[in-house]
Parts: structure tokens; C-alpha cells; sequence
């Protein structure tokens, strides 16, 4: 049996908005509150490593996570969250970056209060948001954006040249989480592992000395990949100091 015309139109309708209608559903409802500090910013001592970054990222826009956190997978993702409170919520609602662990009340997200006011409609409405203490939300994992920003390695203050390197990898873009970190072995020609030792801070004993390279795992919804940096870490690294890679995903 033909279909008429209007039934045609009608199921290319259904087809184009069917992709529409299963976005709209990806959001997972849960509950979010706030943590205080002096300037509204993140918790630069922060379970995920990231020091200072993890304060000032995206205008201080971070969170704390538990459920989300994933034995420190989950450090660096993105995601969008919103409020649910009828005439105070902004539709939008603020994007945050995982910086921290953090248990609350029943809660996935526990904000910077910078992060937290950005859930209302005006000022006035995060002021009432925030008397709340804990509010209803609904969030769902967005990309996270850093437009001409190439992926950095940081190399933890807890590093010594030569016997002990740590680093954590700043600016992944996209939506990935970073499984894995190896180091290239010049003498024996191979990858090494690096080992994950809290967070998203990778470790490795008695690293070789002269420069080396370092590659990365990451995994997401395009699937698992590896990305190499195209410049080496330099022999004379030093604790605190952060080299480009000259990546991106």
C-alpha cells in the first residue's frame, strides 16, 4: 500500500526529530550543592592533582565528584548541569570540569560557588538557589572545549630530577577520559607504563635521563586511542614546570 504525500512528509518528520528526542533524554537527573572558598574559585588542592588549573579552569567553573569519579578516569570531564527548580534556573545552566572527589548528600556534583551561581536565572536567583544548600539537577557529559589550545604535561611538584617523575596531562579536549600515559624507553626501544597513582597524576620511577617522549591513551565514544606527543619532555625537566605537546585530540 502507497503512503499519500502527508504521510510521507509526516514519517520524515518522525525520522528527523526522532535523534532530537533521544538528546533530550540523555540527561540524568540527580542533585548538586556547593563548597566554600575566599574568591568563589575551585580547590586548588584537589584529589584529581591539578593544582592551580584545577582552581581557575573555565573561570572556576569546577566540581567535585564521587560517583562520576571513577578511580580518577573521570578527572578533567565536562559536563553540563542544570537546575530543576521552577522561575529560578537558568535552561542553560553551567558547565563544569571534575577537579576534586567529593561526597555530598545524595549528590553527583558538589560546585565551586562560582559554578553553583551560574545554575540561576539572574543574580537574584542564585542568591535564593544558594539559601537552598542542595538543589535537584539534571547533567549530562558535554565535550569539553579549548579552542587553539594543544594538550600541556605538567610535571608535578612532587617530582625530582632524575629519580622520580610525575605529570598530569592539562587542556584534553573533547569527551575522553585518559586511561593511560606511557614513556618512551630510547635503550630498549619500547613503551613503558606509567603508573596511575592518585587522580589524573601518573608516575614513574627513576625515569631515563635525557629527553624523552610521552604518549596517551584516551578513551571515549569515537573509541580507544593512542595520541604521541610531537615534541620530547626535555633531559633537564624540572618539578612545577609544564611542556606543550603539541596535540590535540
Amino acid at each position: 500500500m502507497e503512503l499519500s504525500l502527508k504521510h510521507q512528509l509526516g514519517l520524515v518528520c518522525v525520522i528527523l526529530l526522532f535523534p532530537a528526542l533521544c538528546y533530550c533524554k540523555q540527561y540524568t537527573e540527580s542533585r548538586a550543592t556547593y563548597y566554600g572558598t575566599p574568591d568563589g574559585y575551585g580547590n586548588p588542592n584537589g584529589a584529581c592533582g591539578f593544582g592551580d588549573y584545577g582552581r581557575t579552569i573555565q573561570d572556576g567553573s569546577v566540581a567535585a565528584v564521587a560517583g562520576l569519579w571513577r578511580n580518577g578516569a573521570g578527572c578533567g570531564a565536562c559536563y553540563r548541569v542544570r537546575c530543576t527548580l521552577p522561575g529560578l534556573c537558568n535552561h542553560n545552566g553551567a558547565i563544569v570540569l571534575a577537579t576534586d572527589y567529593g561526597q555530598g548528600d545524595r549528590t553527583d556534583f558538589i560546585m565551586s560557588p562560582r559554578a553553583f551561581a551560574k545554575l540561576g536565572r539572574d543574580a537574584k536567583a542564585s542568591a535564593e538557589l544558594a539559601k537552598y544548600g542542595v538543589v535537584d539537577i539534571e547533567f549530562e557529559r558535554v565535550s569539553c572545549k579549548y579552542p587553539g589550545q594543544n594538550i600541556m604535561f605538567h610535571v608535578q611538584e612532587s617530582s625530582n630530577n632524575p629519580g622520580y617523575f610525575a605529570v598530569v596531562l592539562l587542556y584534553v579536549d573533547g569527551a575522553y577520559d585518559v586511561s593511560a600515559v606511557e614513556m618512551y624507553l630510547k635503550n630498549t626501544k619500547e613503551w613503558m607504563p606509567l603508573r596511575r597513582v592518585y587522580g589524573a597524576v601518573f608516575d614513574y620511577q627513576n625515569p631515563p635521563s635525557g629527553e624523552f617522549y610521552l604518549r596517551f591513551q584516551v578513551s571515549g565514544s569515537a573509541g580507544v586511542y593512542w595520541k604521541q606527543s610531537k615534541i620530547p619532555i626535555p633531559g633537564n625537566w624540572k618539578a612545577g614546570a609544564t611542556y606543550d605537546s603539541k596535540v590535540q585530540i
